[in-house]
């Protein structure tokens, strides 16, 4: 396992991931910089730490990220939504790397690359000090950041994959990531991710980020479904989350001395 320090600037992360190297990570959605900081030490190559479906704050995003600084984990957010403050905010507390949920058309693609993006090459607003540049510590942050972002779109509804083609061809969206709960329920299987019609359904998105030269990424905490996409040819996969983790593992253990506490 290698312990050497993720690096933001240049993004080593975005750099492996344009690659086609295997990315192998883990959801945080406990909103705590004491498991995040413990999954980072596991050596994940990245960790998402959830804003749509999780409890996270400003304050929270900012405690993990300083929880993560002597990882080899790289933090990736998804934000509650693609919206350009909200992603203002989380590149100035120091995000590189973003998972933009619920993208259905190339428009949205590309209007989430814009908001990371320093004009002329898109909108995001200049503040000068701040956490993202180290409080002005870091004096090539604003002449090289715009090539240091990373943007990856969750493709997770019927929309999404009809547009999935030109999506994948946005310059600027370095990786397609399948939403496979989403995904299922709008294909009318809810709760039924590896149902054939939707198995179908991420093999189309696959092959558009094969045809488009963009990786493809998911979310499969099912250790025989992680392996499977990786088969297919995915090399962006998160193969569980702090919640599932623990809820196992606080499982076995209390059955298991609760088993043995029965009258012998």
């Amino acid at each position: 396992m290698t312990t050497t320090p993720y690096v933001a600037m240049p993004n080593s992360f975005r750099r492996d991931l344009r690659a086609g190297k295997t990315l192998i990570g883990c959801w945080a959605s406990l909103a705590s910089n004491i498991t995040t900081e413990i999954l980072g030490y596991a050596g994940f190559d990245w960790l998402l730490i959830d804003g749509e479906h999780a409890p996270n704050d400003w304050q929270t995003f900012i405690g993990q990220l300083q929880a993560l600084k002597d990882s080899p984990s790289a933090p990736v957010v998804r934000p509650q939504w693609a919206e350009p403050v909200i992603i203002k905010r989380l590149l100035d507390i120091g995000f590189f790397n973003f998972l933009m949920p619920y993208i259905e058309s190339a428009d949205q693609a590309r209007a989430a690359v814009a908001a990371t993006r320093y004009p002329p090459q898109g909108m995001r607003g200049v503040g000068i000090l701040h956490r993202g540049n180290r409080f002005g510590s870091t004096p090539q942050y604003f002449s090289r950041v715009n090539d240091d972002i990373c943007v990856t779109v969750q493709i997770e509804s019927p929309a999404g994959v009809d547009n999935v083609d030109a999506i994948a061809a946005v310059e600027g969206v370095d990786a397609l990531f399948i939403g496979p709960s989403d995904l299922s329920a709008g294909f009318g299987h809810l709760g039924e991710p590896t149902h054939p019609d939707v198995l179908k359904v991420i093999e189309r998105i696959v092959a558009a980020g094969r045809s488009g030269g963009k990786p493809v990424g998911i979310l499969a905490p099912v250790e025989k479904d992680a392996r499977r996409y990786l088969d297919m040819g995915m090399t962006y996969v998160a193969v569980g989350g702090d919640v599932g983790l623990l809820k196992a593992a606080c499982k076995t253990l209390c059955d298991r001395f609760k088993s043995d506490s029965l009258p012998r």
